[in-house]
Order: C-alpha cells, then structure tokens, then sequence
C-alpha cells in the first residue's frame, strides 16, 4: 500500500511538471506548419518520429543526461539559456517572414512532391527538440530523477516507473495534437491561419527570451 501512494504520488507530481513545459497543445500549432503540406500517410510518419524522438530524448534525460551534461561541462542553466536563444530564434524567423500565399496547383504539386523530404531533416531538430522537448523539460526530468535518487531502491524503482508512465502519457498526448492540429487549423481558413501564426510565433519568441532569461540568472545566483 505504501508503495501504490508513492507511486500515484509520483505520477501525479510528474504529470503536472511535464504538461505546461511540453505544453502538447502549444506546441503542435507551432509544429502545425511544418507539416502542414503533408499527406495525411505523411504526416502519420512524421508524427510517429517525433514521438519516438521525444520518448528518447525524455528517457535518456531521465536516467543518463546528467551524467553527460557532467562529462561535457555543461549545466542546466546554459542549456535553458542556449534552448531559449534557439527558440528565440525560430520565433523571429517566424515573425519576419511573409504570409504563405496560395500556389496555382501546378507549384502546388511540385512543393508536395518533395515536401515530406524537406520536413524529414527537422524533425529532430528544431521540432523535435528544441520545439517539443526543450530545456524546460530536460531541466524538469533531472529535477525528477534527483528528487527519487537518493531513496530506497524499492522506491526508486516505483519511483522511476511512475515517470516513465507519466512520460509515455505526455508522448501520447504528443501524437494525439500533433496528427490533429490541421483539422482546427484548415477551419481558421486562410486569414485565420495568418493571425494564428504570428500570435504563436510572437508567443514563442517571448518563451525563447524566458527560457535564456532564466538560465541568465540561475547562472549569476550561482
């Protein structure tokens, strides 16, 4: 019984850490656009990897990215603040760019045709990470895995199971927003959709500078 509370204890407190950094519904708008031209067997295959990298991403963190972060040199602040200057920068990027306009259906088709290639070389990155799972997350996983290291090894296997359960429930919730997001977005329409990306990625540049601003100044209280 003690250990069933330690577990639904840690499920709990990890879901709740993992959602707003992972934010799946934030994150597929901004992902939206990159697969945006997909087909829908496409945008499974896209989906699927994403979700695959980001389970790994989350479960290298859990049990071994300290230790690499140690082997380099790196702490936890530089890697929120160089996360939220490589969010920063695909904000602007964002902002600056022209609205899409509609092709004639001939450029339209030879945009498609390689299409799932171009998308292909960013899903790790920058939609994977630093988009999907970033600093915020990797910082909440080394906080998690320090929190149950120290304890009884009964307790940190329970422990290390409810996180990777609550890992694989952010994951599917992942896949789920991610395979859905064009639906809501194709009902926004043209104009809609313009409005919506620049809000988002108005809102990512401001997550980038919070991120880089919380890593500047862990690093000067430390």
């Amino acid at each position: 019984m003690e250990y069933l509370h330690s577990f639904v204890n840690m499920l709990f407190f990890s879901t709740i850490a993992l959602f707003p950094v992972m934010n799946p519904i934030g994150s597929a708008l901004i992902v939206n656009p990159y697969l945006s031209h997909l087909t829908i067997e496409e945008r499974r295959k896209a989906v699927n990897k994403i979700t695959l990298y980001s389970f790994s991403i989350c479960v290298v963190s859990l049990f071994v990215g300290h230790w690499i972060l140690e082997l380099f040199g790196i702490s936890i602040p530089i890697v929120q603040l160089a996360g939220g200057i490589i969010i920063c920068k695909i904000g602007w990027e964002s902002l600056s760019s022209k609205p899409k306009v509609m092709a004639d259906k001939s450029n339209l088709d030879e945009d498609q045709g390689d299409s799932y290639e171009s998308v292909h070389a960013k899903l790790f990155y920058p939609i994977t990470f630093p988009i999907t799972t970033g600093a915020g997350t990797i910082s909440v996983l080394f906080t998690l895995s320090a929190h149950s290291a120290n304890t009884h090894w009964k307790n940190y296997l329970v422990n290390t199971s409810a996180m990777i359960i609550s890992i694989i429930m952010m994951c599917f919730l992942v896949y789920l927003f991610y395979r859905n997001t064009s639906r809501l977005v194709k009902r926004l329409g043209t104009t809609g959709q313009t409005i919506a990306d620049r809000f988002i990625a108005f809102l990512i540049f401001c997550v980038g500078l919070q991120i880089g601003l919380t890593g500047i100044k862990s690093l000067f209280e430390n």
